[in-house]
């Protein structure tokens, strides 16, 4: 019962934040029946509620759970001040995200006046193979996530997108080597994105810092500094 529950949470996303109890129950593959039970709990629980239109949506319930999450809020709130900061300085966007399985999961995002328009969202999710958080993270992760990531098929979101493993792979060693990496043009035409990691008390990477910006109006290796600092400024505040 626990898992139907759940896969009726999980038919909401960005695309549809509302949804009627019909498509529910066909996204959530139930009964019509089963479905308008476990949402009638969820609704006196508060984990969704119920519009004018008679629409359901997520409840505020399950956003005070989630602010407990150390590697989400937890991490938001000690990383926001740099964050801020290297937003000030650049007026670029500016990302946090962590790792959840083959996955990248946007933490937090500053947009920066005039910055390039980025396809990334607080609480999103996105491949690891074309952001610079998340080669960041893939760099990182464990051999058989890796492994997992480079022998299923990549997405492509641009023609610069590097879909090839054997790329990929060197790709990832060079941002270990470095401590930075660059992603460029691999998720919109205009953008290039440099990551750096963040590491906890044990050196553990937990985390990445990103800043997007408008491809062709600096260098790689001019933003790295600016994001590496960062990133290692944030390191000693979760270590603290």
């Amino acid at each position: 019962m626990l898992g139907r529950a759940l896969r009726l949470l999980d038919a909401f996303d960005a695309q549809r934040r509302e949804l009627t109890l019909s498509e529910l129950a066909r996204r959530a593959d139930m009964p019509l029946s089963t479905a308008h039970r476990l949402m009638n709990e969820f609704c006196a629980w508060g984990a969704v509620e119920r519009t004018d239109k008679g629409l359901y949506r997520i409840g505020l319930r399950l956003w005070e759970l989630g602010s407990l999450a150390p590697r989400g809020p937890g991490l938001r709130e000690t990383a926001l001040p740099f964050l801020e900061d290297l937003s000030l300085i650049t007026r670029e966007n500016v990302q946090l995200a962590v790792r959840e399985g083959t996955e990248v999961v946007f933490v937090e995002r500053i947009a920066g006046s005039g910055a390039v328009p980025v396809l990334t969202r607080v609480g999103g999710r996105f491949a690891l193979t074309a952001t610079g958080v998340g080669l960041v993270l893939l760099a990182h992760a464990p051999a058989e996530v890796q492994e997992e990531v480079l022998g299923s098929p990549i997405d492509r979101f641009t023609p610069k997108t590097v879909t090839d493993a054997s790329q990929l792979r060197r790709m990832l060693a060079d941002t270990r080597a470095k401590g930075f990496s660059v992603s460029d043009r691999q998720v919109t035409m205009d953008s290039l994105s440099v990551g750096a990691p963040i590491r906890d008390r044990h050196g553990e990477v937990v985390a990445a810092v990103s800043l997007v910006v408008r491809h062709g109006s600096t260098t790689p290796q001019a933003l790295a500094r600016l994001v590496r600092t960062s990133a290692q400024t944030i390191s000693r505040a979760l270590s603290a």
